[in-house]
């Protein structure tokens, strides 16, 4: 959402290996410091209910 500043990822198990999460936790602090806030989402969440997360992700975007 270009106008929210709003990155939104979904992760995947992968994002657990390896050295994915420093990659990943360095890259969060890069986007915030552009003042992007990231929001990272679990794949399982999605494949479980999708719904539920799209839900959250318009309230998210509707809260500021």
């Amino acid at each position: 959402m270009l106008e929210l500043r709003l990155g939104i990822e979904i992760d995947g198990v992968a994002h657990d290996m390896s050295d994915r999460p420093e990659r990943d936790e360095a890259r969060a602090e890069w986007l915030e410091s552009q003042g992007i806030r990231m929001l990272r989402i679990p794949a399982k969440d999605v494949l479980a209910d999708p719904t539920a997360v799209a839900d959250s992700i318009v309230r998210r975007c509707t809260e500021r």
